[in-house]
């Protein structure tokens, strides 16, 4: 069979035949044999296997917690406390060079917990955290050492008395489920249903006050990279290079270093292009003369070898002459820094200070990732390397840089921007500890460690910023908002989708069309299909399936490393070596040069392959510029690719290593070992520009003159990510269509969870006979789309029936509806929570007593609660029922002598603040919840359940972007059928296909025939080579017309239909617009009190407005009298008395039938006049305003 896969896949059977009838040695040929196309599915399925789909998640908070706090709290400095002399009478001044030092050691945590009210501390599961409201966080200690430091007043020998570390507490940290610390670590499917979690979620986000929180990747620019690029044509200057300059440790921020090269005719008097540098802390552009000789690089030739490396290049030398001469009026040092220093903040002071302001401006600010210190001969490189990178993009050698080139990007995942946020808050918490102990000390208080660390500072900033995803990670930048987001939970694809998703911060406003635009780049490491329509288009992004961020590894090993084979470090340079040698550079700092960079990358790439160094490592040769780039920095984005072998041109992963993988139960074989063996590695997309890949083992076979192939896909369409894998045959379809259908499957209702029973999700639907589709993809497996299914198949046919399925509506048999197709359950979680008010007064959840409860509700709502105040479980309630009875305390009155008031016998002592259903809505209860929440007081969740089933103006769509409304259920008997008597569930119309380009649609409509009749699943992964044909040669063997034409008889009139009709099997969705929640509709119901017109919206009872637009209309048809009814009759009609002789609004009392008007003194000629409300309103505020408008009358059959 081509097209179709049978349920089991067929190589196990024979891989078991074969291992019992040949000998398992290692010298049998059949283990070293090539590796089957079958077998790349093994190697997908183990990485899935042992990956899952949210690795980067959970890699990036592991790091955070295991080293990244750890640093923080190390690099921290220790708290030196000495005492301030206080005049004490009878009591010796302490020596003077007494000192306490405090000290901050190893963190530790524990596995979440959680302290109940009354104090006692309890194991915390995620699902209690849900359940309860809590945060699910565990404890964070830091050792804290404390020295005493005393000098003996009359030698002055210090002696230091140690005290023994104490463990204090520092706070609570958000914890990631199924991170290391978690309780549900490496827990087996058994035990995660026990306790109420589903075995599928594969974590990687937060509780926060019970609800589900991802942070999203956030995009940035790579630090410490040379960037060059063009300014605008209305500039002074024509390119910039740039490096944004970041220390890998410590809380500096980034530091940007800017070279500049003017446009012809340069700075005052001087002819030429000149450059300029911008220098951190001073205000103006400095000559690069002067800059190379305060870093101490005096004469004009050492500055020429700085930048042109080159002896021989005089076209870059020539271009350089200009910037030479014009610092060539300053020749020393201490000048140069001297005229550096004036430029800089400080005003009025003397020489010596500017120049030791300049010298630490270029010491500790100016590049800082090249080394902090007396690093300026580096420095000096550098700025020569950014500069010639500036010449050579000058003189057309190279491009200028491409700002959307995907291996400049950085993608910061929860660790990066947890530890942003924790280093600031622990600076925090040190500097306030600092306040406290001093003044302890300085009171002659015993100095309260613990007191003294403030743990609600890192407990409640975390949180705060978790839950509102307003992040701050510096204090200088702006705050950031949308960086945690609310889990979405509507199916299972979706929330997948959610926890690898990538957000690119720049204004949505902007109508810039490049950053939105798919790169070359972006090519299996970001999904090209799934990005939202509208104004974050192509900002927001998702990652590919097997995409992976990197964490990051220390640079020291790798610098180490590359001292022992043979790399010259920088400050040992001479200029004739670096023209003849390869540049190296760690992380965008140039460290040193290599003569022999083939050898040293070869071997790298081994150290590399055989775990050694990190897999995560990217080596670059860049053989045109003569650079080696080694990138081992966090949040790169890299893939897994199969290895070539040079020599053979073969795969190096043979067909015994996909057997292996196939008995992981066994042999305990996973993809770690295939890449520890020097399988698969992994390439970010810097290293992939260097390689060449082949697409499948087709066009390896094919390498020969014109490509020599260093590495091939795993499978092409690993292109993909999530919701875009689930589309059939997307290869086949419009490129829009599966963005549009990559959007609305996380709109499908279906299975969203296995445990949704045990939840309380403010939201969720529920399909009531969700089925795997026939039609599958290869990859749906390793995203559980068959355990967790979000469709139904049904049988389709294209036909224009009757006229209601025009404009993309559907025609949907009742039949198949009353049997329960597309059925689903709507469950809704409300909850109410007994609050403490002021003085000790605390809210009941009871049932109302009337006698002493005021502002109650009409009685009859208040029926369905039981007792205790709360309705029952599997009670029908409807819009206005009372679901929890909640009654909380009037505040104590005060008479006007100051007495209390006491409470008068029968009067009213609460008021009624009962939980009512809305107006629209209706359901039956379906679980009931009493808990108490985190601060210990009683609350109360109830989840209410309705029954939706498909209606005119119901949502629904098929995988390829057709979505489309019900017109018309139709009962079975009017439906065509054809010589089998099969009738269709769905009748779309035809007009949907042509212009759309969906030609998947069609094809899944073949395969799913033929899958239903041979009871198989059928294959439509990406980039497969399934074909029409093939699949219409087996629709012939089972006796059907192979294009899917079927003739059909007209059910209404029973006469054969005079076209053949195209019928097949597709998958359709049940998306979450339901026309149940959209009805809104009034005859009369509550009015604004200004205005008196209805009010707006559904949620208040509110009208639907007739527009100007809608007016317009009525104005075409002349339809006058429905205009009337519309603006004055049904919204805000009023009668108002009007003095006939002035015309002003007059006084009537209708009870007594007496009318006056004051302006006129008029009694007897007064008229009543009707208007829309809002217009006598504004007669009303012109008058207030002394503009009097004056009603003419005209008595009507004048």
């Amino acid at each position: 069979m081509v097209a179709v896969k049978s349920e089991e896949p067929s190589p196990r059977t024979t891989t078991a035949a074969a291992a019992a009838t040949t000998p398992s040695t290692p010298s049998n040929a059949a283990g070293y044999a090539p590796m089957e196309p079958e077998g790349v599915w093994e190697v997908v399925s183990a990485h899935f296997r042992e990956k899952g789909l949210v690795r980067q998640q959970l890699d990036s908070f592991n790091e955070f917690i295991g080293s990244a706090c750890q640093t923080i709290v190390d690099e921290m400095p220790d708290i030196v406390l000495r005492p301030e002399p206080q005049h004490v009478p009878g009591q010796a001044a302490p020596a003077a060079g007494t000192k306490i030092v405090i000290s901050f050691g190893q963190l530790s945590t524990s596995k979440p917990s959680f302290t109940e009210s009354d104090g006692k501390a309890t194991v915390l599961f995620p699902n209690e955290a849900r359940l309860r409201n809590l945060s699910y966080s565990a404890a964070l200690y830091v050792e804290v050492t404390r020295v005493d430091v005393e000098v003996e007043a009359a030698s002055g020998e210090e002696r230091a008395f140690r005290h023994e570390p104490r463990n204090l507490f520092l706070g609570r940290i958000p914890m990631m489920l199924r991170a290391d610390y978690c309780q549900l670590h490496g827990l087996s499917e058994y035990q995660l249903q026990n306790l109420g979690e589903c075995p599928y979620d594969q974590g990687g986000y937060f509780v926060i006050n019970g609800s589900e929180k991802v942070l999203i990747a956030q995009e940035r620019m790579g630090n410490n990279c040379v960037y060059v690029f063009r300014r605008s044509g209305n500039s002074a200057y024509s390119h910039v290079a740039e490096c944004r300059s970041v220390l890998d440790r410590g809380n500096k921020p980034a530091r940007t270093t800017q070279v500049k090269i003017t446009r012809g005719g340069g700075v005052k008097g001087q002819s030429g292009q000149c450059v300029m540098v911008t220098l951190p802390y001073i205000r103006a552009d400095i000559p690069l003369a002067i800059v190379f000789r305060a870093l101490g690089i005096e004469s004009d030739r050492e500055i020429m070898e700085r930048v042109v490396h080159d002896p021989r290049d005089e076209e870059m030398q020539t271009l350089l002459m200009p910037s030479l001469d014009m610092g060539s009026v300053i020749t020393d040092q201490n000048v140069a820094l001297d005229f550096i220093g004036k430029r800089g903040n400080a005003v009025g002071v003397t020489r010596e200070r500017r120049i030791r302001y300049a010298r630490e401006v270029l010491q500790l600010e100016y590049l800082p990732h090249i080394g902090i210190g007396a690093y300026e001969p580096a420095k000096a490189w550098f700025l020569g390397y950014m500069t010639h990178r500036l010449l050579a993009t000058v003189l057309g050698r190279r491009t200028e840089d491409d700002r959307d080139h995907y291996g400049i990007k950085r993608l910061d995942l929860a660790g990066p921007l947890l530890t942003g946020l924790f280093r600031q808050l622990f600076q925090k918490v040190v500097r306030e500890a600092r306040l406290i102990l001093q003044r302890q000390l300085d009171s002659g208080k015993e100095l309260n460690l613990a007191l003294a660390i403030k743990s609600r500072t890192i407990t409640d900033n975390l949180k705060y910023a978790i839950a509102t995803g307003n992040w701050r990670a510096d204090r200088n930048a702006a705050v950031r908002t949308g960086v945690s987001q609310v889990l979405n939970r509507l199916t299972f694809a979706a929330s997948l989708s959610h926890l690898r998703r990538l957000n690119s911060p720049i204004g949505r406003e902007g109508k810039l069309a490049k950053p939105r635009q798919l790169h070359n780049t972006q090519w299996g490491m970001i999904c090209p299909a799934e990005t939202p329509e509208g104004q974050a288009c192509g900002l927001v992004k998702n990652l590919a399936l097997m995409a992976y961020i990197s964490v990051g590894t220390p640079v020291a090993d790798i610098l180490e490393m590359l001292y022992n084979f043979e790399m010259e470090p920088l400050y040992e340079v001479s200029p004739a070596q670096v023209y003849r040698s390869t540049k190296v550079f760690l992380n965008g700092a140039w460290v040193g040069i290599h003569p022999r960079p083939e050898e040293l990358v070869s071997t790298l790439r081994l150290l590399r392959r055989s775990n050694e160094i990190a897999d995560e490592v990217s080596i670059v040769l860049d053989v045109g510029q003569r650079e080696l780039r080694i990138g081992t920095d966090a949040g790169r984005v890299c893939r897994p690719l199969f290895i070539v072998e040079p020599k053979t041109g073969a795969l190096r992963i043979r067909q015994h290593h996909v057997e292996l993988l196939r008995d992981y139960e066994t042999t305990g074989y996973t993809f770690t070992h295939l890449v520890n063996e020097g399988l698969v590695e992994y390439l970010d997309v810097n290293e992939e520009e260097t390689v060449m890949i082949a697409m499948d083992l087709e066009h390896l076979a094919t390498a020969g003159r014109h490509a020599m192939y260093t590495h091939m896909e795993i499978h092409p369409s690993m292109v993909l990510g999530v919701c875009a894998s689930i589309i059939p045959f997307p290869d086949h379809n419009q490129s829009p269509r599966n963005t549009y259908q990559a959007a609305m499957g996380k709109q499908a209702m279906g299975m969203y969870i296995t445990n949704y029973n045990m939840r309380m999700d403010s939201l969720a639907h529920l399909l009531y006979y969700p089925q795997k589709p026939l039609v599958t993809t290869r990859i749906m497996e390793h995203l559980q789309f068959r355990a967790l299914p979000a469709g139904i198949n049904a049988v389709v046919a294209i036909a224009c029936y009757s006229g209601y399925n025009q404009e993309d509506s559907l025609i949907m048999s009742q039949a198949a509806v009353d049997r329960g197709f597309f059925r689903s359950l709507y469950l809704k979680t409300v909850k109410e929570e007994e609050q403490k008010k002021l003085l000790g007064q605390q809210e009941l959840i009871e049932r109302p007593d009337p006698a002493t409860t005021m502002g109650m509700k009409p009685m009859g709502a208040y029926d369905k609660l039981e007792q205790d105040g709360i309705v029952g479980v599997g009670e029908r309630v409807r819009g206005g029922d009372v679901l929890i009875g909640k009654t909380a305390p009037l505040g104590v009155g005060r008479t006007g002598d100051g007495a209390d008031t006491v409470a008068v016998a029968g009067a009213r002592t609460r008021k009624d603040c009962s939980l009512v259903m809305k107006r629209t809505e209706q359901g039956v209860t379906d679980k009931v919840m009493v808990c108490t929440g985190e601060s210990g007081t009683r609350m109360v969740k109830i989840r209410i359940r309705t029954e939706l089933v498909p209606q005119v103006g119901d949502k629904f769509a098929s995988r390829h972007g057709q979505k489309g409304t019900i017109g018309l259920c139709m009962p079975e008997e009017d439906l065509p059928f054809d010589a089998d008597g099969v009738k269709p569930d769905i009748i779309m119309n035809p007009h949907a296909v042509p212009s759309r380009m969906t030609i998947a649609h069609l094809i899944e409509a073949l395969l799913g025939k033929v899958c239903a009749l041979s009871g198989a699943e059928g294959d439509a992964t990406a980039f497969t080579p399934v074909t029409v044909d093939a699949i219409g040669a087996q629709l012939v063997q089972y006796g059907f017309d192979p294009r899917g034409w079927t003739q059909l008889c007209n059910g209404q009139s029973g006469q054969p239909m005079q076209a053949a009709i195209f019928m097949g099997i597709n998958y359709y969705q049940r998306l979450r617009h339901v026309v149940f929640q959209k009805l809104g509709a009034r005859a009369r119901g509550a009015v604004q009190v200004l205005t008196r017109q209805p009010v707006e919206g559904k949620s208040r009872g509110g009208g639907l407005r007739i527009g100007e637009m809608e007016k317009d209309v009525f104005i075409a048809y002349g339809a006058s009298a429905v205009l009337k009814e519309r603006m004055c009759d049904v919204s805000d009609r009023y009668v108002v008395h009007v003095c006939d002789l002035c015309g002003l609004i007059a006084i009537a009392d209708t009870k007594r039938q007496t009318f006056e008007c004051r302006a006129c003194k008029n009694k007897t000629q007064v008229s009543a006049v009707e208007m829309p409300y809002a217009c006598k309103l504004l007669f009303q505020e012109l008058q207030a305003m002394a503009i009097v408008p004056r009603m003419v009358l005209q008595h009507s059959g004048e």
